[in-house]
């Protein structure tokens, strides 16, 4: 009868070319159990948020079960800090490239979703590594080329840029663009804090600590957090460090939540002055978000009640901008007219107008005043530069034909579609000519990538 092979025996059988075809194979194994983990914790994780009761919000402690509640509005300052963030030298500010977002999927169908994923500590404004497996055809086996890595920064070769035009826009706009209102004012100086701890942390060799706040090496610039009165509003200071727009939410006793702080220097197609000191629902409901009312308002008010200082979330978005001012659309109308709109836009201009427009957007809870912040940073690309990557084309032509009539409003489509979607289809089919592979789309490039 015979044994058997124990698994020694079993890898000196084979050959050294046996073993490097094994490597992507066991390499995709790895990432597909990692992923469906991710997936399977962030989806609890989601369920717990989202199908919570109405009424005071409830936490438990997973070890003890022990539960207490609190009445919406109040919040005791929680004891979870978060972890310190692992520096890294081999960032640089005038080399590193953005991160290439593409949070668009295939249609037929388009679903209006929150879209909320986990985030790691070191990905609040910081990168994470991902590898992309690339292979090729020959004889029918699979062999495995090179991983690339990309490198997740959220500080990138365009900081300087950002870093300019929103001073730029602190100083002419002014308070239509940022502002805290008394009673946020203490998370909006806790996220200072916080960025003052994280930045020096991530980005050693661009931001140092000091005895009273931070300094930026590339600027020369000095930010004292300790002085009473602050120089400026602290949201203005956080601003001016790093390259996202920020907004903060405070729970009220009516369990809602408004936005009581923010500098959103860079939106695009909204201004912080209509919407400072709404509650989270009106904000949707005045901005005529898609199917706010029947699919999100209810899980989006619980989510919140809910989230967790330890538990960040993710998430991301695109639009489709016709001008090319990343802080201000001004296809829409005057950033100063009483109302703004597609219905100003010029329709179907030359594709060179069109741009690419995403957003990547953090959320968390903040320890100490319960506040929730949003980090939202945007990025901005000529369509006909991303194009040129693999996939894409086709891929945001289909998403943006999934798009039901009340998208399409809402994101603009009919002031660009006709000449858009032509010149996608145009592209994708000159990949496929070039020997695009659409079945292997999967193991090149994920979502939101």
């Amino acid at each position: 009868m015979a044994l058997k092979p124990s698994l020694e025996s079993l890898l000196s059988s084979l050959s050294l070319v046996d073993l490097v075809r094994l490597v992507p194979v066991l390499s995709l194994c790895i990432c597909i159990l990692v992923f469906m983990l991710k997936k399977w914790q962030t989806s609890y994780r989601l369920t717990q948020s989202l199908g919570s009761a109405e009424g005071e919000v409830s936490s438990s402690k997973m070890h003890g079960r022990e539960k207490t509640k609190r009445k919406w509005g109040e919040w005791k300052p929680s004891s979870f800090k978060r972890p310190a963030a692992c520096p890294y030298s081999d960032w640089d500010v005038h080399s590193s490239n953005p991160i290439p977002y593409r949070p668009f999927r295939y249609g037929p169908t388009y679903s209006v979703t929150m879209g909320l994923r986990s985030m790691e500590w070191d990905e609040w404004i910081g990168k994470k590594s991902y590898a992309r497996l690339f292979r090729h055809l020959e004889r029918d086996t699979f062999v495995l080329m090179f991983f690339e890595f990309i490198l997740n920064e959220e500080l990138d070769n365009q900081y300087l840029k950002y870093h300019s035009g929103r001073n730029r826009r602190i100083a002419e706009r002014g308070e239509k663009c940022f502002g805290t209102a008394p009673e946020a004012m203490d998370g909006a100086i806790e996220l200072l804090e916080e960025l003052c701890e994280y930045l020096p942390e991530r980005y050693p060799t661009m931001f140092q600590k000091t005895p009273t706040g931070i300094s930026n090496a590339l600027t020369g610039e000095t930010f004292d957090i300790t002085q009473r009165p602050l120089p400026e509003d602290p949201m203005a200071t956080a601003a001016r460090l790093i390259q996202d727009d920020l907004a903060i939410m405070v729970e009220r006793a009516d369990g809602e939540y408004y936005l009581l702080a923010g500098a959103i220097l860079l939106a695009g197609f909204w201004r912080f002055r209509d919407k400072f000191g709404m509650p989270l629902s009106e904000i949707h409901t005045s901005g005529n978000v898609p199917q706010y009312q029947e699919k999100l308002q209810r899980g989006m008010r619980n989510f919140f009640r809910r989230l967790k200082p330890e538990e960040p979330m993710l998430r991301n978005n695109y639009f489709i901008q016709v001008d090319d001012n990343l802080a201000w659309s001004h296809s829409i109308g005057s950033e100063d007219s009483e109302t703004v709109s597609w219905n100003t836009a010029a329709k179907n201009k030359a594709v060179e107008h069109h741009f690419f427009r995403s957003e990547r957007q953090s959320l968390r809870r903040l320890p100490r005043s319960g506040v929730v912040v949003f980090t939202i940073r945007t990025y901005f690309e000529p369509v006909t530069e991303i194009v040129k990557e693999p996939y894409v084309p086709g891929r945001l032509a289909s998403a943006i034909r999934s798009w039901g009539d009340d998208v399409s409003r809402y994101k603009g489509r009919e002031k660009y579609a006709e000449v858009l979607l032509e010149y996608l289809d145009q592209k994708h089919e000159e990949q496929v000519q070039a020997g695009l592979d659409i079945e292997e789309e999967d193991l090149i490039r994920k979502y939101p990538l």
